[in-house]
């Protein structure tokens, strides 16, 4: 069984993300490649307290890159756009951080 954390990798902190989060009221957050959304909305409800109307999921390619003579490729990822319910709002800079005391740093 896996855990909302294990589901939930990171939030994408893109010019785009912000937008639609400004505007449209969803997140996007990076998600594991197997992850299917039910899944996912209920790792979001669970980890951030929302309530989540509709999940979006989209399989980024891994593009070909170069260093040097060398060619390499960067990983494939599965990413999901979360939109959440009127009203509320994830707010990342004021998560408290696992493991972190309160008012501590």
């Amino acid at each position: 069984m896996t855990t909302p954390y294990q589901i939930i990798l990171r939030p994408v902190m893109t010019e785009k993300s912000t937008a639609l989060s400004e505007l449209e009221n969803q997140v996007t957050f990076r998600v594991k490649e197997d992850a299917t959304k039910p899944q996912i909305k209920k790792a979001v409800e669970k980890l951030f307290g929302v309530k989540v109307v509709r999940v979006n999921t989209m399989n980024a390619s891994g593009k070909p890159k170069r260093v040097g003579y060398s060619m390499g490729r960067r990983s494939f990822y599965k990413k999901a756009i979360v939109k959440l319910a009127e009203g509320e709002a994830i707010d990342f800079y004021a998560l408290e951080q696992p493991g972190e005391e309160h008012g501590e740093v």
